[in-house]
């Protein structure tokens, strides 16, 4: 039965929720994403000298990968405080941790000035980086999915994910922008710095406009249960989420794998492939991720939509499917060395990148019960980013050094696109749960209505 709690909130005030998680995720991964461009740019040249290029290129795919490595930790400890504290105040907190130190890396000093300290300095800033944002998906999308009702979920809750395309978007944009307004030598020197330096500003901002909203109607009706409850000993969310929701959270990274792996092989990866193995300018490849993720930006709420009319697991199986098929044509429109068959390769891959990205918001809230949500949710995502986003750009580069062929990178996403058709086909549909609906189990854990029987539903 739908609480009060449960009402949806009036529509400027789920517009301002969903522009404060958005404005937050959006800085989030252009603080995440500029460094992944850097790191396939300039980062080989500054932080690693003294190797050959493509092994240079790794090295700094590796500190790339490290950020990957600390998601986990920051969805450990941000979903265990998220569920006891509220949605609220970790995400200020992982906007802070994550502003900060992409406007440290900014200033650090390089390989030339500081020696062997430089990269590891660079590797600290990019764990911080890792944990924050670790932490900050998992609330910002519950915040969109607990303030809305179920009938239009799905498109409410895709607005927090298109902060990725955004933060590509904006990463990408000014990261062209130097590089078409600077020389070659100007941007390696002092121009890199500028789009990570910028971050402070956009904190500034992210800040003012997540203070502003309210915590989820959601959070607080289950943490007033909990407090009626109080003599009865709480798990841990850890524990209640590797005990009630073990398979959800294995689903959940399942239908990750191929989500992750095709992104950062689409947007980080063929900022490599196209300038070494097709001899495309840099500008180029630049300007075909910026326009291919400005479409991506506009079909993530369509896909949402749809996902609210027929259900999450078929507009995710289409999207998972579409990217398996796609890879082979990918590389050969890349091959090519024009910027429209490069931009129709890129555009079409996150076109159908987004049916799996838009609905996964509301797909992963709705498996998980309110008191272990926000734990459940990042350690399905996070968890799976280890194996499949942080290695992905390192393997397709190693691919390509060893075999000097795109086929076995096409071969490597789609066992990925596999894996995620096998855990989005044994799941289980839930647009139509109500998220506030949630019921005490024999140890005082909270699980979802429909996970119950049918006689216990209405209690």
């Amino acid at each position: 039965m739908a609480s009060a709690a449960s009402a949806p909130p009036t529509p400027g005030n789920l517009k301002r929720i969903v522009a404060a998680s958005l404005i937050g995720t959006t800085i989030e991964w252009y603080d995440f994403f500029l460094y992944g461009s850097a790191a396939a740019l300039v980062f080989n040249k500054l932080f690693f000298p003294d190797s050959d290029p493509l092994v240079g290129t790794l090295l700094s795919f590796l500190t790339y990968a490290v950020g990957f490595a600390a998601r986990p930790l920051g969805a450990l400890v941000f979903g265990h405080y998220g569920d006891r504290l509220g949605r609220k105040k970790l995400l200020v907190l992982s906007l802070l941790m994550m502003g900060g130190a992409t406007f440290a890396i900014g200033l650090l000093p390089t390989h030339a000035t500081v020696g062997t300290a430089a990269p590891v300095l660079l590797t600290v800033l990019r764990l911080v980086q890792g944990f924050a944002l670790g932490g900050e998906w998992g609330g910002a999308v519950l915040l969109v999915s607990e303030h809305g009702d179920a009938r239009r979920r799905g498109f409410w809750a895709s607005w927090p994910q298109t902060g990725a395309p955004a933060g590509q978007l904006l990463a990408t944009g000014v990261l062209s922008a130097l590089t078409a307004l600077l020389s070659d030598a100007a941007f390696t020197n002092w121009g890199w710095r500028i789009p990570f330096l910028l971050s402070g500003v956009l904190v500034m901002v992210g800040l003012w406009i997540r203070l502003s909203v309210d915590e989820s109607p959601v959070f607080k009706q289950a943490l007033a249960q909990a407090e009626a409850r109080k003599a009865e000993a709480e798990p841990l969310p850890l524990v209640a989420v590797l005990r009630h929701h073990w398979r959800d959270v294995l689903i959940a990274m399942g239908a990750r794998m191929a989500e992750n792996i095709s992104y950062y092989v689409i947007t980080a990866f063929i900022l490599v492939y196209a300038t070494t193995a097709a001899d495309v300018s840099k500008q180029t490849a630049l300007n075909a991720v910026l326009i291919a993720s400005a479409v991506h930006f506009a079909v993530i709420p369509a896909w949402g939509a749809l996902s609210d009319r027929i259900g999450r697991r078929p507009v995710y199986l289409l999207g998972a499917a579409g990217v398996g098929l796609w890879m082979f044509p990918f590389f050969t429109l890349i091959d090519s060395g024009q910027f429209g068959s490069l931009l129709l390769a890129v555009t079409v891959g996150l076109v159908l990148h987004g049916a799996m990205y838009a609905p996964q918001a509301a797909f992963f809230s709705e498996m998980f019960a309110t008191r272990m949500r926000y734990s459940g949710a990042s350690i399905g995502a996070q968890f799976a980013s280890v194996a499949a986003g942080a290695p992905a750009p390192l393997i397709a580069t190693a691919l390509l050094s060893e075999y000097d062929s795109s086929t076995p990178i096409s071969l490597y996403v789609i066992a990925s696109v596999l894996l995620t058709l096998l855990a989005v086909g044994v799941a289980k549909e839930t647009r139509h749960r109500d998220l506030a609906d949630v019921a005490t189990g024999e140890d005082g854990a909270e699980e979802p209505a429909d996970a119950r029987p049918e006689g216990a539903r209405t209690a």
